[in-house]
Order: C-alpha cells, then sequence, then structure tokens
C-alpha cells in the first residue's frame, strides 16, 4: 500500500502537527448569571458547578477567570418575577442592577469583553422574547423596546450586543439606535438561527424566564430546517451583525457548517445548558469521562466552523490546560 493513513498518526508529535482544527481559550465566551443583592452565590442544581451571583462575588469569580485566560464574558440578569411588566420597561431602566453591574464590571476589570443579552423575557411578565398582544407575539412593536434595551446597555459598557429574541429586522433597527447614540463601535452578534430546542430548560430555571403561556416557536426556528438558516443569516448580516451564531451548537453542527461555508461573517455556537446538563449527568453516573467529552463537544463545534463558542464548560477548559 503506497498510502497509509496511520502513518500521519503514528505518535502524538505527529498528530499534532497535522491536526486540523484546534480550540483554545480565545474561542470560548463564559455565560455568567447576575442577580440583584449582595454576598448572593445561588447554585442552579439543573447546572451543575454554574451559580447566580450578585456584582460583589462576580467580580471575583470574573477575577478568577482572567487568571485563567477568559477575557469574554456573556451576562444573563436573573430578574425577581415583581420588577416584571409586559412592556420590559426594566430592561432600559437606568436603575437597572444589570446595566449598574455592567458598569461596575468595565470599571474594575476595563480589559474584559462583555456581551449582552437582548430580549424581552428576562425582563417580561409574559416569559416571551416579544411584546405579547392578545396571545400574539407581535413582531414590530417589540423592535423599539429592544432598541431601548440595546442603547442603555451600549452606554452601561457591554461591547458586543447580543439580540436573541429572533424578531424579525431586530438587527437593523439596533445597528441603527446605537450608531445614532452613538455607539457605532459596539458590535452585534446576532442569534441568527436560533432553534426552538428541547436544551434549553436549565437556562430557564437558571433565569425563571420560560414562557408563562404558549412556547416559542412563532419566533424560534423549526428544529427541522437549515436552509431557512441561509435566508436568516443574510438578512441578519445586510442588516448589519458583525458575527452570527447557531443556537444550540451540538444538533446543529450542520448549520454552523453551512453558514461558515456561505458567509465570510464571523460564525459562532452557543453550547447551550441542556447541552452542557447532560454531560455532567452522564459523568456523574460514570458513563463518560468529563474532561474528555468536554473537549471532544467543544472541538466538534470548532471543526464545524464555529470561530467563537459561548460555553458553560470554560472555566472548567481553562482549568483543565492548568491541571
Amino acid at each position: 500500500m503506497n498510502i497509509r493513513p496511520r502513518r500521519n498518526r503514528k505518535n502524538a508529535a505527529i498528530r499534532d502537527m497535522v491536526q486540523e482544527s484546534r480550540l483554545g481559550l480565545e474561542n470560548l465566551i463564559f455565560p455568567i448569571f447576575l442577580k440583584d443583592g449582595e454576598n448572593v452565590k445561588e447554585e442552579i442544581p439543573s447546572l451543575p458547578n454554574i451559580y447566580r451571583w450578585s456584582i460583589d462575588l462576580l467580580l471575583k469569580e470574573i477575577e478568577e477567570c482572567l487568571k485563567l485566560g477568559i477575557r469574554v464574558f456573556d451576562i444573563f440578569p436573573a430578574v425577581e418575577e415583581h420588577l416584571k411588566d409586559k412592556t420590559a420597561t426594566l430592561s432600559y431602566d437606568p436603575a437597572n442592577f444589570y446595566l449598574k453591574a455592567i458598569q461596575k464590571i468595565k470599571e474594575t476589570f476595563p480589559e474584559v469583553v462583555l456581551m449582552s443579552d437582548v430580549a424581552l423575557d428576562p425582563y417580561s411578565s409574559d416569559g416571551h422574547d416579544g411584546l405579547v398582544r392578545d396571545g400574539k407575539i407581535v413582531n414590530d412593536e417589540t423592535l423599539p423596546i429592544l432598541a431601548k434595551m440595546s442603547v442603555a446597555q451600549a452606554q452601561a459598557g457591554i461591547d458586543i450586543i447580543g439580540p436573541s429574541d429572533m424578531m424579525d429586522g431586530r438587527v437593523e433597527v439596533i445597528r441603527s439606535a446605537l450608531d445614532d447614540a452613538g455607539y457605532s463601535d459596539t458590535s452585534i452578534m446576532s442569534y441568527t438561527a436560533k432553534y426552538a430546542s428541547a436544551f434549553y430548560g436549565p437556562f430557564r430555571d437558571a433565569l425563571n424566564s420560560a414562557p408563562k403561556s404558549g412556547d416559542k416557536k412563532t419566533y424560534q426556528m423549526n428544529t427541522a430546517n437549515k436552509g431557512e438558516a441561509l435566508i436568516e443569516a443574510q438578512l441578519d448580516v445586510e442588516e448589519g451583525a458583525d458575527m452570527i451564531m447557531v443556537k444550540p451548537a451540538l444538533c446543529y453542527l450542520d448549520v454552523i457548517h453551512l453558514l461558515k461555508e456561505n458567509f465570510a461573517t464571523p460564525v459562532t455556537a452557543y453550547n447551550v445548558s441542556g447541552e452542557y446538563a447532560m454531560v455532567h449527568a452522564a459523568a456523574q453516573k460514570g458513563w463518560i469521562d468529563y474532561n474528555a467529552a468536554m473537549n471532544e463537544m467543544l472541538l466538534s463545534i470548532r471543526r464545524a466552523g464555529a470561530d467563537g463558542i459561548l460555553t458553560y464548560f470554560a472555566k472548567d477548559f481553562a482549568q483543565s490546560l492548568v491541571d
């Protein structure tokens, strides 16, 4: 045999040299949950080793992550139910604990990159990403609220706006609002192909943000569709998205690859809560090796074409490089 592929696998040095996909901390974004108050570190039963933090303790957590080499964080607010209303007015209120926390983080660690979440559901008494009128999630009436939220976050110091709502036309409205307010350097990482997935449960536990009625299938994508992601991506890029995202990651590696092959815009992926939780559950049973499964999962997302990965594994991955 003249061609023996195994020759390129015969030792670690050669395997490393010809490795096609590489994963580093520079590829990872660490999602973090923020809660109002002081000295708060709340466990989330469905998300092992992930917590709701008050800002005082979150600063210590970010400092620890920076020492491990994690530089990009996605902050999600856990809002008390009594502060929510149908129009999500807290989301752009200057007194919002989330906006104050962003300011504090940037003052303390100006070198970090902060990403936000832009959608109504953390602040909405209806629990939907858009405005609810007569039981229907209305698109165009939601857009001005998303724009106000985005400008407020940019004013607080957010580097990357993350519209996760899946309303039509929101990227263009947000981009225009940011530019008009003088935040033309603030990036948009659009949740472009966000599917109506079964893997969001632990995240909704963390934020208590599940819909009070109905589901999200009129705005999140059908899990059976792939070509539709090309339409969504084309629209987001034309409207001004700096990066486009696929969510979830593991069941949609083909969609990540499809967008990477068709767009020059950087592609990111959200390795969501359910994907993280099931690895933990299986590892706790002794059925799989946690670190090996974590590395294989993250590498598969990189191999599919993701330039950046939002993942709850970020700190464990960083720690594994030290250990």
